[in-house]
């Protein structure tokens, strides 16, 4: 059974929200949002998406900011409740190109076991050092599994099966913040989820609001890569054999 939903973690997003959600119903795709503890402002945005579009949107919220990691898994633990095969996460700043999801689609209900990972494509707005910072992260992730499976580890648009990614967020503490994203796949890579690694085109519209808070979320990512370094060393004769294997 191949069965979708679109999951959405939102915190202060209240301006390029509702155009997000628009551009996702035109694909006939039901979608959770997930109110990560976001102003007043953008809470009411929220509530009125939900009732705008009964049985289409659901609403999950926190009573305080968790980080995105921390709604992405409220996200899954309730596509899960309501019996969702596959998840596609998408950011709420709109810097994600909806219309690649029916491509995203397609490659996941071929390989419903893998993850289906976005590899950005990006246009002039990408800010220079954060597109330059972003390849220590990923020398380090094709260290810590061995392999170049993973073309990119930061890109949050992307379609997992619910099933593996709820139980390892039942065995482990997961990253809940801008470390989340790097942590999942490469724990469900170790695991032995294959990666289907796509392109997209990723934007950075002017008035988009980043929560990457540069000192706090570089050390929590450098933290998580030695952590994962670490528990790379026990695993590498299993890794070098599924290497050999393909």
């Amino acid at each position: 059974m191949f069965h979708p939903c679109v999951v959405i973690p939102v915190y202060n997003h209240e301006h390029a929200i509702g155009k997000v959600v628009g551009q996702v119903l035109e694909h006939a795709l039901p979608c959770i949002l997930v109110d990560d503890g976001s102003s007043p402002a953008c809470a009411a945005v929220l509530d009125q998406l939900a009732a705008r579009h009964p049985g289409r949107v659901v609403l999950e919220r926190h009573a305080f900011n968790q980080g995105k990691g921390g709604a992405v898994l409220t996200g899954f633990a309730r596509a899960r409740r309501d019996g969702y095969s596959h998840v596609l996460q998408v950011d709420a700043d709109g810097q994600h190109s909806v219309d690649d999801i029916p491509r995203f689609l397609d490659a996941a209900r071929a390989r419903p076991a893998a993850v289906v990972a976005g590899c950005p494509v990006y246009d002039a707005s990408v800010p220079a050092l954060r597109l330059y910072a972003r390849y220590l992260t990923h020398v380090w992730v094709w260290i810590n599994t061995l392999s170049l499976a993973i073309r990119d580890s930061m890109c949050g648009f992307r379609v997992y099966p619910v099933a593996p990614v709820v139980a390892l967020a039942a065995r482990r503490r997961l990253g809940l913040r801008m470390n989340f994203d790097i942590e999942i796949l490469v724990r469900l890579y170790w695991d032995g989820s294959e990666v289907v690694n796509l392109p997209t085109r990723v934007g950075y519209p002017e008035d988009g609001v980043s929560h990457f808070k540069a000192w706090t979320d570089n050390v929590l990512i450098t933290r998580l890569h030695v952590a994962l370094f670490f528990g790379m060393l026990p695993r590498i004769p299993s890794l070098l054999v599924r290497i050999w294997r393909n």
